[in-house]
């Protein structure tokens, strides 16, 4: 079962809020917030509270977070002006190019060229 909170891990220290970050979005399960690095004129974080280390270990009492998690990609998109298409990309572990274990969708959009990712 996953912890609900990692004090080693960044993203659960963002989403208890002892790190500042750019929200855009916050409710009792999620976080959302600008990726530091963007890819994207639009490039944003959906971020679990609870602490899940990647997608392939989120279990099955996870799934009602995960489909939350994409179900809001599309209102927060277009609210961030990505209103001609967005991306939507999980990373999963180290060939898969994740860099922080803690899940994370990455939303992004706006006008391109922007750069590729995955």
């Amino acid at each position: 079962m996953s912890a609900k909170f990692d004090p080693t891990c960044l993203f659960c220290k963002i989403a208890a809020g002892q790190i500042p970050s750019a929200k855009v979005h916050e409710d009792d399960e999620l976080v959302v917030f600008k990726d530091i690095h963007p890819a994207a004129p639009v490039h944003l974080l959906i971020v679990p509270k609870k602490h899940i280390a990647s997608l392939e270990t989120a279990e099955p009492e996870d799934t009602a977070l995960l489909g939350r998690m994409l179900a809001l990609a599309p209102q927060l998109a277009h609210d961030q002006g990505a209103s001609n298409g967005f991306r939507v990309v999980i990373n999963t572990g180290p060939d898969g190019g994740q860099e922080v274990y803690h899940l994370h969708v990455h939303v992004m959009g706006g006008p391109r060229p922007w750069s590729r990712m995955g």
